[in-house]
């Protein structure tokens, strides 16, 4: 999108309505470009607020001041930056429904859906209130007569993070407490279509005690991604987002003498073999496949179902499917809210349309959903699809949306066949009882999380979070020890302390280690 597009955005006929503005230098600022673009409820359909769009001026300030506020922060010792993330741990707690709210009403998501990210992000601030593990470096002594030699980790400077609108809170969590913790500055560019979020997390840093210019906040379309991805003032940039602009991030950002690290798109497969637990199986899928409206890229849109479990689990999913209750994000009964746009929507029910069309049956099919009182709003139902064939878009493609294609195979080897044959690497699961299988899979399986029993296996945040083939771009992992890998630079210091009154004589050769 041109800056010019991204201007056209606010022509959208609504009444002014409140403007969620850039965070930097620890105030609110509306940036130099006077463009704004409008936010939209999802559950109605209607615009809720506007969003300022910066450019290449907005990013330049934000890192002017993040570099400003890096030098002391990067010289602060570990005790007193855990004390500042404890705070800011604690806050978070405090403030845990506000956020909620505040994430459902953009984004759609259930209220208690959005507490569960929160959660979840919530565990990288606690690995990083611990950070001085993760700092331990080697030491080694008399390496050489009298030479000792140890290992430092320093951080890069200022570092910023890309993130996408389906985790306003919890992705942005996995980069910006890790480079903050390391001792570098942070700027973040989230989602302009929930960008609510941010600020807020901005300004309980601040409560916490975070010095001003060490977290900024530019909201933008691609004119902001590209001067954070060309601003020689940046060291390292973290993506989350879909596989193509992975790949344009990556290469733009590394073209720029830039550490990236861009975690692209998924099409997360579940293999469910005849001794499973189908009730078990189908309640867990369903989860995975709908929690969200299917908006996660570690969402489970594909079951492959193994010989005789197929009409049991296929039964089983359409009790999960049919007894859940969509709705608003709000609503107290709601297990399922909205998908982010009109767009996101008509992509699912195209997907569907399609595979129909070529011979798939719709075991359930949520594409009429109206929802009473709010029909305007993006809603599509659960969506299960059996009968599709490998070369449809509902089976190929990284749907975001509710939809769960049931994929048979006779045996394991073909199961895992299939699984294999995906471009994209991010997660995979098993349902079995055997352990024999488990253990098997886990080696077998081409992705870098993996589930045994388990429907989304998003690491815990002390370990990292990333995976294979087209679903990472780069070397590191995203939080946990990768993660402050990623946003330190490796220094090694080779140091002796000889007597005052030792006189050597220089040598010419090469040092060895006598």
């Amino acid at each position: 999108m041109t800056l010019t597009q991204e201007a056209t955005a606010t022509a959208a006929g609504a009444a002014p309505a409140a403007t969620v503005l850039h965070w930097i230098n620890g105030v609110e600022t509306a940036g130099g470009t006077g463009l704004t673009q409008p936010i939209y409820n999802p559950s109605t359909g209607e615009i809720s607020g506007h969003v300022a769009l910066g450019d290449a001026g907005t990013v330049a300030a934000a890192v002017a001041a993040a570099t400003a506020a890096q030098k002391a922060w990067g010289r602060m010792s570990l005790a007193k930056r855990t004390t500042i993330l404890f705070r800011m741990r604690e806050l978070m707690i405090t403030h845990d429904l506000e956020l909620g709210q505040i994430i459902s009403a953009e984004h759609g998501k259930t209220v208690e859906d959005a507490r569960g990210e929160i959660a979840r992000g919530r565990e990288t601030m606690e690995f990083v209130c611990g950070i001085n593990q993760a700092s331990k470096t080697d030491f080694s002594s008399d390496a050489s007569t009298g030479v000792d030699v140890h290992g430092l980790r320093q951080p890069l400077g200022v570092v910023a993070g890309i993130t996408p609108f389906n985790f306003p809170a919890m992705v942005p969590l996995w980069m910006h407490p890790v480079a903050i913790a390391a001792g570098n500055a942070f700027i973040l560019k989230p989602s302009e279509r929930d960008p609510s979020a941010s600020i807020f997390i901005a300004k309980l840093y601040q409560e916490a005690g975070l010095p001003d210019g060490v977290f900024n906040v530019v909201h933008g379309g691609k004119v902001a991604v590209d001067a954070i991805l060309d601003d020689d003032g940046i060291s390292a940039v973290s993506f989350v987002g879909s596989t193509p602009i992975a790949k344009y991030v990556h290469g733009r950002g590394t073209a720029n003498g830039k550490r990236a690290q861009a975690l692209g798109g998924a099409n997360n497969h579940a293999i469910v073999m005849p001794d499973a637990n189908i009730t078990f199986a189908a309640s867990q899928i369903s989860s995975g496949a709908f929690g969200s409206a299917g908006e996660r890229c570690m969402a489970l849109p594909v079951a492959v179902v193994v010989g005789a479990a197929a009409e049991p689990l296929i039964a089983a999913l359409t009790l999960e499917a049919e007894k859940l209750k969509v709705g608003p994000g709000n609503g107290s009964d709601t297990d399922m809210g909205p998908v982010i746009s009109a767009d996101a929507r008509q992509r699912v029910i195209d997907f569907t349309t399609e595979a129909v069309d070529a011979g798939a049956r719709a075991i359930v099919d949520g594409r009429e959903l109206v929802v009473e009182g709010f029909e305007r709003g993006y809603y599509v139902g659960p969506t299960i699809l059996d009968n599709v064939t490998t070369d449809l878009r509902a089976y190929k493609d990284e749907v975001f949306g509710p939809l769960l294609v049931v994929m048979r195979v006779d045996t394991y080897e073909e199961a895992i066949e299939l699984v294999n044959s995906s471009p994209f690497g991010n997660g995979a699961a098993i349902f079995t009882s055997s352990g024999e299988v488990a253990r098997q899979f886990s080696v077998d399986v081409e992705a870098g999380m993996v589930g045994i029993n388990v429907p989304i296996p998003v690491p815990v945040g002390y370990f990292s979070f990333g995976g294979w083939k087209d679903s990472l771009f780069g070397d590191h992992h995203a939080h946990g020890p990768e993660g402050y890998r990623f946003y330190t630079k490796a220094k090694v210091v080779t140091s002796r302390w000889p007597h005052q009154a030792t006189a050597a004589a220089a040598s010419m050769n090469f040092p060895g280690n006598n």
